[in-house]
Order: structure tokens, then sequence, then C-alpha cells
């Protein structure tokens, strides 16, 4: 008797991942991974600048779904069944140890991304999965025991399919000849464009904010790093991720509300300001900085508030005073287009996550027909988290096919 075949389409994290979660649960079926590039796991290599953000140090699935602007409902249940704790355990049962960051992010403690690729390799092959680069599959047509695919390499036949192939345009095209609706994807995890040579010329000063896009309420607070094109660093990336599809819409022209002291009421700015008169009236403002910012941070905010800066703050004015203090805390900077966020290309977008079912990852509309990872309409905000969801899909997919082959 033939064993179970069952193909992956996709050799990324999603597809590397179901394949063993599955080889190590179900040793009897025959498992291909067929990857279209000439090498498997590339956004692996890449990501977390050639490091590997494995995942981040939120384990409550309610509060580790906050993270998701799309699909944040849908995983709850997910990530019960497999979430960060489970995934440094299973990387550490390897051989594999994580550390955690100062801000939640976690890496192997070699600093290289090599480490996780190595390791899906070796347990690859380990468990005798078959991989297929170049491999392109052209055409997929369900048959009364599962699926023929038809491949640049010829034609494969499959009981059951893993559709991982994240953000492809042609897979997408594919799944929507098969009934299903893609939701249109546009990008996400971008940083701001603005055309104000003085933003320019900060570049690489990072400062705490809270981020407001005036036109919509989308909020994000967190360190904002300002670059030779504009606005970057997490606070930008968390709002571009949220606000991802709102942005598109607008062409990413819109106007930023930027308060530089999150933590202060504006009347409490205004209080200090008024203190730093009183007790360092005989201080130049350009050399006394009240509120610790870096020095060309500072220059910068009393330029804007058309201040002289060799200025005593005891001869500074009320209404000088005042300027300051909405300069600090509501800030308005013209956003005028948006850049990617290094290599790392996350999409908004993808399979329409009511046509799945979420205890098993597979299709409503196709039977024997399952998912993980960026294919679908889920992305998150920086930080390990879109490789989580890689993870915990496939382990979805994986132990139901387990029970089911």
């Amino acid at each position: 008797m033939d064993k179970p075949k069952v193909i992956i389409i996709g050799g990324g994290a999603a597809g590397f991942f179901s394949a063993l979660q599955l080889a190590e649960a179900r040793p009897d079926v025959d498992i291909v991974i067929l990857e279209r590039g000439k090498n498997v796991l590339e956004k692996v290599r890449i990501s977390g600048g050639g490091r590997c953000n494995v995942t981040h140090a939120c384990f409550e699935p309610m509060p580790l779904s906050k993270n998701y602007p799309r699909g944040e409902r849908e995983l709850i249940g997910p990530f019960n069944q497999f979430n960060p704790t489970d995934t440094i355990a299973w990387f550490k049962d390897r051989g594999v140890e994580l550390k955690t960051e100062a801000d939640g992010r976690m890496f192997p403690v070699t600093d290289r991304s090599e480490t996780i690729i190595n390791c899906f390799l070796q347990e690859a092959k380990k468990h005798k999965i078959r991989i297929e680069t170049s491999c392109s599959v052209q055409q997929l047509t369900p048959t009364e025991n599962g699926w023929t695919l038809e491949t640049t390499q010829g034609q494969y036949l499959a009981n059951k399919v893993i559709i991982a192939t994240g953000s492809n345009p042609k897979m997408w095209t594919m799944l929507e000849q098969l009934g299903h609706r893609i939701v249109a994807p546009v990008p996400s995890l971008f940083t701001f464009n603005c055309n104000d040579a003085a933003v320019h010329a900060l570049m690489g000063v990072a400062v705490l904010a809270e981020t407001r896009v005036r036109a919509c309420k989308l909020t994000a607070t967190g360190p904002v790093l300002f670059t030779h094109w504009g606005l970057s660093g997490p606070g930008i990336l968390r709002l571009s991720a949220w606000g991802a599809r709102w942005m598109h819409d607008q062409q990413y022209q819109f106007e930023l509300e930027l308060n530089w002291l999150p933590n202060e009421s504006p009347e409490n700015v205004k209080m200090q300001l008024q203190q730093q008169k009183s007790t360092n009236g005989k201080k130049e403002l350009q050399s006394s900085n009240p509120f610790g910012f870096p020095q060309r941070f500072w220059h910068w905010i009393l330029t804007r508030s058309g201040v002289d800066q060799s200025l005593r703050w005891a001869d500074c004015p009320q209404k000088m005073l005042d300027k300051m203090a909405q300069e600090l805390n509501a800030m308005v900077l013209p956003i005028t287009g948006k850049s990617t966020y290094k290599d790392e290309f996350v999409t908004a977008g993808g399979v329409e996550l009511k046509e799945i079912q979420w205890k098993s990852m597979e299709s409503k509309i196709q039977p024997q027909l399952y998912f993980a990872g960026e294919v679908l309409n889920v992305d998150a905000i920086t930080g390990g988290f879109n490789f989580q969801h890689a993870w915990t899909g496939a382990f979805m997919v994986a132990q139901h096919l387990s029970h089911v082959i």
C-alpha cells in the first residue's frame, strides 16, 4: 500500500515547520516541499538583520493576539495550542537556545539566522523530507483522492496540500480560480517619507513619541528614529501596520501628529517650561534642555518654535513658551510617501480569514487544502510576531493532518 503523501508549496518558515511537525507526528507520511526559488528559507536568512527574530516574549494568547492588526480574533484559539513558550521549547529540544532582548524580541544566542536554517535542514534530513527547489507550481487541480500539481519539474500527486507561499501573487491568483476570495494585498511595516530638510538633518537621532494620524485617529507609542528620508523606528512601524490599508488608500499622503513627551500632560509640560524660566533664567535656551532630549533634537524644537537659541530663559516671552509646549506635545509633520523596511517586506492581504477552519487550517472552499503563514490575510507588527504566526499555523495544520491521514 502506498504511503499517504502531503505536498507543501513554499519552502519558507511556515512550510518547513509544517513539514517538520507532521514528520515528527507521522513518520509514515511521504512529505515533499516544493520551493519555486533556488534556495529555501530565504526570508528567515535576512530577517532581523540576519539574526532571525524567531518570536517574542509574550506568552499569554490574548495579549499576544493584540499584536496582529489582521488576524487578532482568529489567532486566540491557535495561540492556546502553540505560542512562544512552545516555540522556545521546540528549538531548545533541538539544541537551539533563544535569548530575550530588552524589547521582548527573541533571537538565537548565536545572533545568526543560519542557526535556525541549519536546525531546519538537519531536521528535514533526519525525517527524510524531500525538498525540491526551482520547482514552481503552475496548476493545482482537485481530484477524487486529493490533488494534482503541474509544476516546472513535472506532475505531482498528493492526498493533501499545504499552501505556505507567503505573499505570492501567482498563488493568490490560483487560489482565486479555486473559489477563494483574496483580500487585495497592500504594504505593511514601512517607514514614512517626510520632505523636510530639517528632519533629514536629524538622521540617527531617536526619541520616544506618541504618534497619531490626524485624519483617522490611529495612534501608537514607541521610539521614532529620524532618517535621511523621514521617520522610522518601532513607533512608526507599529503605526504603519495598523494603518496599512487606510494609508494605502490615501496614497501615503497625510498629516502626522507627534507628542514627544507622551508621559506628560500638556499642562505639566507648560509648568516645567515655566519652572525652567524661573530657576535657570540666566542660562541660554540652547544649552539648557529641561527634558533630557538629544541636543540636536532640542535645537530643532527651538527652531520650530521660532525662538532665538541664544536667548536666556528669563528673557523668553510667554508666547514662545506656549509655542514650545505645542511643538513638544502636538507637532505636525506632513508625510509624503513610504519606504519599505529594509529587506523585510510584510503585506496586509491574502486569503480571506472567514474561509478557513481555524482548528485545522483547512480551506472551507476546497477540502484537503490547508494554509500556513502569510498567504493568509494575517500580519503583525515588527518584533517576531509574524514568525510566531508561521510556527503556530504550521503546528495547527500538522496536528490536524496527523490525525486524519
